[in-house]
């Protein structure tokens, strides 16, 4: 098996080693698209239904102005579940643009459904129609959540699927050999997106095995008929425009089968998040707006706010647990229940980072000799040891669930870190980055962030920079809950942790 630093060579070629899908693209989302409109239609009318049989009765009559006009609960509830399946159909929210993997499959929901809401509230006005507020206060936020705990189900088996290879789109990859290489390990790091790398053809017209991998490639870019033949592709990704003109592009996409083909462009872009991304055509040019990342204003304030109340309710909260810890600790071995350690933090000042004390008191004067072992785990700047001798029995325990990183609430409580962010490195880290990495710095340091919920102590050094720099550039509130979701799952697992 592959170490950590092998990453990118090795899950590329996992990507063409997995079984082809069956079907193509337009084949597969059709199939997934009808068995999640039949659950999203079995929960609307659950929802629906429920809310109206607990709060009305099934035969409950509605007021009007109108003594003519008879309407019956049953048949609002009928036309709420029909007019909202609409909505959900009209947003596209089953599309295979938005499935598997994003916040958009979940936004589209979100909105077609508060306009579903307000179609009825405008209907009721109209019609002088007296619904009962419980019936639409509560089937409508019931039914919103109950909409995305379902498809959040689907998307885990989605995703599983994808992993071996099924319901994903077979990529021909067309460019230079470097940046073919570079976009399939970057479409191999997120499977869940659902582009399986199954061929290329590049500028040189290489035939076989490209270099680095064990991606095929067809040819040149002549040989992109014969490729999307052979290989059963139906998604051409171009990952470089250098050498491709554009009428080359524009004769590409007309070569290609309406309906069953798709053209990708993939610009020089990598690390750049969804919502700083707008595409604006201008006289048949897409323009792609970047937005460039803001670290003051509204979202600052926001996020400590954020910081400030959910530090303050969790400590409220788990002072119990550090009350048990604590005692662990100073029963456990001789020295000080906390441990502090100076760390650098936003703008490149040092705070002092307080943790339960995990080790032996002399743990930091021993730390050469340890670095020096076989056993050093980590990376060219990060000291990791899976087995530290240094490491108390009940340190063992706390690292292995991260509870000794718990009173790093107080550092953020008081404004020193937040509770996501970049990892809070080290001065003797800092002194060894490169100049592009003090852009970490643009932020406070998190409790937790990317890197925890990426592979923690396991990540090379490149991932690990990677991760906290695509954080810096694209921090935003949902992006933070988010992450402190997937934390609690990487806890529980222990993922990387030791």
């Amino acid at each position: 098996m592959a170490s950590r630093g092998d990453r990118s060579v090795t899950v590329t070629a996992g990507a063409v080693r997995l079984p082809r899908s069956t079907g193509s693209t337009a084949e597969w989302s059709r199939t997934y698209s009808r068995r999640v409109l039949i659950t999203d239609l079995l929960a609307l009318i659950w929802v629906v239904f429920g809310v109206q049989i607990a709060w009305l009765g099934l035969s409950s009559n509605l007021a009007t102005d109108t003594a003519d006009l008879r309407l019956s609960y049953t048949g609002i509830s009928i036309v709420v579940i029909i007019v909202w399946m609409a909505a959900l159909a009209i947003y596209d929210t089953r599309g295979a643009r938005v499935i598997g993997v994003g916040s958009t499959e979940y936004r589209l929901i979100a909105d077609s459904s508060v306009r579903v809401f307000g179609l009825l509230a405008i209907a009721a006005f109209l019609f002088h129609v007296d619904l009962a507020r419980g019936y639409v206060l509560i089937a409508f936020p019931v039914g919103i959540l109950v909409l995305l705990v379902s498809r959040w189900m689907w998307r885990q088996w989605l995703v599983a699927q994808r992993k071996r290879g099924h319901y994903s789109a077979k990529v021909l990859l067309v460019g230079s050999p470097a940046s073919v290489l570079h976009i399939a390990n970057e479409l191999a790091r997120s499977p869940e997106a659902g582009y399986r790398v199954i061929g290329a053809t590049v500028s040189t017209g290489h035939r076989g095995t490209l270099p680095g991998s064990t991606i095929n490639s067809f040819g040149g870019f002549d040989d992109v008929g014969h490729a999307l033949a052979a290989s059963g592709a139906d998604t051409v990704v171009i990952t470089s425009s250098d050498d491709l003109p554009p009428e080359r592009v524009r004769e590409l996409s007309w070569s290609l089968e309406p309906g069953r083909q798709h053209l990708v462009v993939a610009p020089s872009l990598t690390d750049i998040g969804g919502p700083r991304i707008h595409t604006r055509p201008v006289q048949g040019l897409p323009l792609i707006h970047v937005e460039t990342p803001t670290y003051s204003g509204r979202k600052l304030y926001t996020k400590r706010a954020f910081d400030v109340v959910g530090s303050a309710l969790l400590i409220a909260v788990l002072s119990p647990v550090l009350a048990v810890l604590a005692i662990s600790v100073k029963l456990s071995s001789p020295g000080p229940v906390l441990f502090r350690q100076e760390r650098v933090g936003l703008n490149g000042g040092t705070f002092r980072m307080i943790k339960f004390r995990s080790m032996v008191v002399d743990a930091e004067t021993r730390l050469q000799e340890l670095s020096t072992l076989d056993r050093a785990e980590g990376n060219a700047v990060l000291f990791k040891m899976r087995d530290d001798p240094r490491v108390t029995r009940v340190g063992s325990f706390m690292r292995r669930f991260s509870l000794d990183e718990l009173t790093q609430l107080f550092n953020v409580l008081v404004g020193d870190m937040s509770l996501v962010g970049p990892r809070p490195p080290l001065r003797r880290e800092v002194d060894r980055y490169d100049s592009h990495v003090h852009r970490r710095f643009l932020v406070k340091p998190g409790m937790t962030g990317l890197w925890q919920v990426s592979g923690r102590s396991d990540l090379s050094w490149e991932d690990s920079v990677r991760l906290d720099l695509f954080y810096v550039e694209n921090w935003s509130t949902m992006g933070d809950l988010v992450i402190l979701w997937k934390t609690g799952r990487a806890v529980v697992a222990r993922e990387g942790a030791y």
